[in-house]
């Protein structure tokens, strides 16, 4: 449960069991925990983007004013971007000013508690496995269908967390096929092997999010368009744009099928911008349940619950695990 800070606390508990930080690359969304998934959001201040100092002090000015406490609680942090465990770095390239800090020891030492740190969509995969779409199921592979490709991985309702804190990144790797044909018509459409942001060429990052499934049209109608106005044209039956999701679900499909295989997961919940469009995420899930190994019967790849607020629910979550 998430609620707003309105004065009068109505929780399962009087008091927090930990703090919440949210962070992105325009706010630091605040909250208080008082178990799993159950948090007040207390504030929302600017992220200092370009300065460490000035991060460090906006939490510590955060704790001061929602505190003070009895004993300083643990303070769990949902960030976007690349989280190593071995080193306590954060790579983001919207937030510059994490680059050369082990936010592990250096936000610990200045803010006199545990800290506690997962990236987004691990966060969201601890939200989804303990209280959302896949609680109950022992494997949980969440998938981000945003701007981009990411995802995390739970299994017995804990974080799987591999070397450099890199877990079912399915989003990056030249994992994706050449060559497309389309089912009924048997068209063959030959697509590139995208440029990726991490230097390699062919990911799954570069067709799977909005700018993917924009990237994917304008290569293959020569035409600009944003990825609500493809999806928009598609629900409504439009031949042009159907052709571009058909050509999008072929490609994502192997990918996220073959990861679903490695990991043995038994529910994929859907968390990003994608996430809300209902139809699309059904249209995968069939592409995806005729490509795995498993035989699923029931629904596999659905949207999370938690598409909104994952982060703070996520960390809520990780808090309560230690």
């Amino acid at each position: 449960m998430i609620s707003q800070a309105t004065g009068a606390r109505v929780a399962s508990q009087a008091e927090p069991v930990a703090y919440c930080a949210d962070i992105g690359g325009s706010f630091i969304k605040f909250g208080r925990a008082y178990g799993p998934g159950d948090v007040s959001v207390e504030e929302h201040v600017p992220t200092p983007v370009a300065s460490w100092q000035g991060f460090m002090d906006a939490l510590a000015g955060l704790l001061e004013r929602h505190g003070p406490e009895s004993r300083p609680l643990p303070l769990a942090i949902s960030i976007a971007g690349l989280f190593d465990t071995r080193t306590g770095r954060v790579t983001a390239a919207n937030i510059p000013c994490f680059m050369h800090h082990d936010l592990i020891t250096e936000l610990s030492s200045y803010l006199g508690r545990k800290v506690l740190i997962a990236n987004d969509a691990d966060s969201f995969a601890l939200a989804e496995a303990n209280i959302g779409v896949g609680r109950g199921h022992e494997v949980v592979m969440c998938i981000i269908l945003g701007t981009g490709v990411g995802g995390g991985l739970v299994a017995g309702g804990r974080l799987v967390q591999g070397a450099g804190g890199v877990t079912a990144e399915w989003g990056h790797g030249s994992i994706v096929q050449t060559s497309v044909t389309l089912p009924g018509s048997g068209e063959q459409i030959v697509v590139p092997r995208f440029a990726c942001g991490c230097g390699q060429s062919g990911c799954t990052d570069t067709i799977g999010g909005a700018r993917g499934i924009e990237r994917l049209h304008r290569h293959l109608t020569g035409h600009r368009r944003s990825s609500h106005d493809i999806l928009d044209a598609w629900e409504v039956g439009d031949p042009v744009a159907g052709r571009t999701v058909c050509v999008y679900l072929e490609l994502l499909s192997e990918p996220l099928a073959y990861a679903i295989n490695i990991t043995g997961a038994s529910m994929v919940p859907v968390g990003g911008g994608l996430a809300t469009r209902p139809a699309l995420i059904d249209a995968l899930d069939r592409a995806v349940r005729k490509r795995t190994l498993n035989a699923y019967t029931e629904q596999l790849v659905l949207p999370g619950r938690h598409i909104t607020d994952g982060g703070l629910v996520g960390v809520s979550v990780l808090a309560s695990q230690q």
